[in-house]
């Protein structure tokens, strides 16, 4: 049975993951911890629980979600996975982060998610699912064994992503949704990027994103 923790960090509020294996074994996902204090609060989680990180995953690469990439890699001495279709971005982090307040080191991703749809870590199994439309590399991992879902900034409790930014796409990104993680089933719970947990039933039932969808089909948010 894999376990989850979760770490809010940096003035966006951006949702950190640890996810590990009974032996140990550990993924660290979407690390956005931007200052010394937020590294060290990681750093000792993980020491902690003994745990062994694995591999840096990204969800997507926006620049509040990279804060932490380059501690973590070069800490642990593991690589960063992230899909190909968000190099364009991960390559403008530092200027564009710089922006918005973020201070971003240049990062390389050795490890390429469009050509990986499973993440094994002890006896654990990550699946990779494609999640385009708030950006166009975006993916959510899935662990079919517990039922858990890190979704990024694709699905939030009673909200979706932006579809406003570059590489957006507001069909896009309701096609994945609809597609590819509603049919997971609703007892699946949802680790979103930003605020609290939910479940794919209850965003079922009441995210009004999702029942514009089903209620009209792919509609665009600010129709004439």
């Amino acid at each position: 049975m894999a376990k989850i923790a979760r770490f809010s960090f940096n003035h966006f509020g951006t949702n950190c993951y640890v996810l590990w294996a009974e032996d140990g074994s550990a993924l660290i996902i979407d690390p956005a911890c931007g200052s010394d204090a937020e590294r060290e609060r990681l750093a000792s989680f993980v020491s902690q629980h003994n745990l062994k990180p694995q591999m840096v995953l990204l969800t997507h690469a926006h620049p509040d979600h990279l804060g932490g990439v380059e501690f973590v890699k070069n800490t642990y001495n593991i690589p960063l996975a992230m899909h190909s279709a968000d190099a364009a971005l991960l390559e403008v982090a530092p200027a564009y982060g710089a922006s918005m307040g973020f201070n971003i080191a240049p990062l390389v991703a050795e490890v390429d998610l469009a050509e990986l749809q499973r993440i094994e870590f002890g006896e654990s199994v990550v699946e990779v699912i494609p999640t385009p439309g708030h950006s166009k590399g975006g993916v959510c991992f899935y662990v079919a064994a517990d039922g858990l879902l890190i979704s990024g900034d694709t699905l939030f409790a009673g909200s979706i992503g932006r579809t406003d930014l570059p590489g957006g796409d507001y069909d896009e990104l309701m096609k994945s949704i609809m597609e590819r993680i509603l049919p997971l089933g609703g007892g699946v719970k949802v680790f979103p990027g930003h605020g609290g947990e939910t479940t794919l039933g209850q965003e079922m039932g009441t995210n009004p994103f999702i029942g514009e969808v089903l209620d009209g089909g792919f509609n665009k948010p600010y129709e004439d």
